[in-house]
């Protein structure tokens, strides 16, 4: 690992570390205090994956907002299915279940992909790393139950949008081979995803890229120079990030399509294969991008999603 995490005061022990990230966030008392955000499951799933049992590492209850969780949508058919763990948008604060969730993993399942909507922890009352191990988790359980759930552990991958497409991203980066001798078994395999899907993300820190936010419900108000260097995505990533397909649009105000040219760039500088698609029209938040009104254009996206996953092997052509 690159780095050894360093956790706030009553975060997490170093056992549960994710990938190489040495900085923490620390919550404030007034986030302490603060219930965790309650969260509407998506639609059609069909059972629900608590990642952690007995307690997430660092929780503050055991409230809904306190336990993280994946919704699941088992592919039918013969064979070991592609998984995908989407990971819906919301600021770090709140989470688009459906349109940026439920919605997707549905899609998957039409093509053959088991997908997982993962439910991560949000601020205020938790910040980096809490988002992150959630994540980490989520690959990790997928990986080690393969079998159980009749998923291929080479062929893990994450969809995200918009804070979820950073966090998306920001495994793509930062990830280990498993903790050997870990107590705990999950903990032990890889939290490496296989390929990343990154729609509208926040992948760049630089000042001089206009922003409406500067990742507040993850770093909270005041964040040092060193916690937003933890977080820049395009900085992070290695010769060892695996594939990635990026999607934004030109008009996105909330968070501009530098974001997604940069990721390119550094990704590209490294070697690693990537594919970038940025629309001139539309806005934030366009999920699936299908029936908005007068942005025919951009119901294209999901077939060219479809045609990068069945490049890879990801999706079998029908």
């Amino acid at each position: 690992m690159r780095h050894l995490l360093l956790l706030a005061a009553g975060c997490i022990c170093a056992c549960f570390s994710v990938g190489c990230a040495p900085v923490a966030a620390t919550a404030s008392s007034a986030a302490k205090a603060s219930p965790g955000t309650v969260t509407k499951p998506p639609e059609g799933f069909t059972k629900t994956i608590v990642l952690w049992p007995n307690g997430a590492p660092g929780a503050l209850g055991t409230g809904d907002g306190d336990v993280p969780k994946m919704y699941v949508y088992p592919a039918t058919g013969a064979g070991t299915h592609t998984a995908v763990i989407v990971m819906p948008g919301g600021g770090y604060a709140h989470l688009a279940m459906e349109r940026e969730g439920g919605a997707e993993a549905r899609w998957l399942n039409e093509r053959g992909v088991t997908a997982f909507v993962l439910e991560y922890r949000l601020g205020p009352r938790y910040h980096f790393p809490s988002p992150m191990l959630d994540g980490a988790r989520a690959v990790r359980y997928v990986r080690s139950n393969a079998g159980e759930l009749d998923v291929a552990k080479d062929r893990i991958g994450l969809w995200g949008f918009s804070a979820g497409a950073h966090l998306a991203g920001y495994l793509a980066a930062v990830h280990d081979g498993g903790k050997a001798g870990a107590g705990d078994p999950i903990e032990r395999v890889s939290d490496r995803p296989d390929f990343a899907v990154l729609s509208y993300g926040r992948f760049s820190m630089d000042q001089a890229i206009p922003r409406k936010t500067n990742l507040q419900g993850l770093l909270g108000d005041h964040p040092t120079q060193a916690m937003i260097d933890e977080v820049w995505v395009a900085k992070l990533v290695t010769k060892d990030t695996p594939p990635c397909f990026i999607y934004s649009t030109t008009a996105d105000q909330i968070v501009n399509s530098l974001n997604s040219t940069a990721l390119y760039d550094a990704l590209k500088r490294v070697g690693v294969p990537v594919e970038l698609h940025i629309f001139e029209r539309g806005g934030h938040g366009t999920g699936m991008a299908q029936g908005i009104k007068n942005l025919p254009e951009l119901a294209i996206y999901p077939t060219l999603l479809a045609n990068w996953m069945q490049m890879h092997g990801w999706i079998t052509e029908d």
